[in-house]
């Protein structure tokens, strides 16, 4: 029997479902992969309750609930998930990755988010959604907590834009040397041209090529 495939897309800080490149992936696969369900929650704003948010949606959509004899395992015979995470996003999806050994896609992923929310404000409001909300020495910690090495280098896809004017395009580089490392000159944050690597994404993750 095939396994029902399930693209989880992350979203970064401050974003949210209706971000460019996720609405992108979403309208590809209706386009293109019209049996791959999409799934792009808007996250809550601190990292611990984000991440439960995401092992509790794949959970439920494995027909499973979490238990302790579950903490590290997604087994699920019929569906197989697939992670795209951009920014922040991607820091949660390698947190998640490893955790479950699932292939992701990084788009300019952080790498040390914990470091750089330091400077930034601790009154946030997210643009999407108008919530207001703080960042505090506990949400620092809470995301140092998430930081992972890298075990199944082959299941990660990093993409990466040189011009990137929010995070240092190097530290991705470094910490995802030996993984499947695509590095673009110039662009921005945001990875101009998003929707011109879809193909490749899919690709990556083993999805059969469109019927045209």
């Amino acid at each position: 029997m095939n396994k029902q495939n399930n693209i989880l897309y992350i979203h970064g800080f401050n974003s949210s479902p209706l971000s460019v490149k996720a609405v992108q992936t979403r309208d590809y696969l209706a386009a293109n992969h019209p049996g791959v369900g999409f799934y792009c929650p808007q996250l809550k704003t601190n990292s611990r309750g984000a991440i439960e948010q995401l092992e509790n949606l794949m959970a439920h959509h494995a027909g499973q609930e979490n238990s302790p004899e579950q903490e590290n395992s997604l087994e699920q015979e019929n569906s197989r998930w697939l992670l795209i995470g951009s920014s922040l996003g991607g820091y949660f999806a390698h947190y998640l990755a490893e955790k479950y050994a699932l292939p992701a896609v990084l788009i300019n992923p952080a790498v040390k988010p914990y470091q750089l929310l330091k400077e930034y404000p601790s009154e946030q409001t997210n643009p999407y959604t108008g919530e207001v909300y703080w960042i505090g020495t506990g949400e620092i910690d809470a995301l140092k907590a998430l930081e992972s090495n890298i075990s199944l280098k082959n299941n990660y896809l990093v993409m990466l834009q040189t011009g990137d004017e929010v995070l240092n395009y190097r530290q991705a580089a470094a910490k995802y040397q030996d993984c499947h490392l695509h590095i673009h000159n110039g662009g921005d944050h945001s990875f101009v041209g998003y929707q011109d690597t879809l193909p490749d994404i899919m690709q990556f993750f083993q999805l059969p090529l469109p019927v045209r």
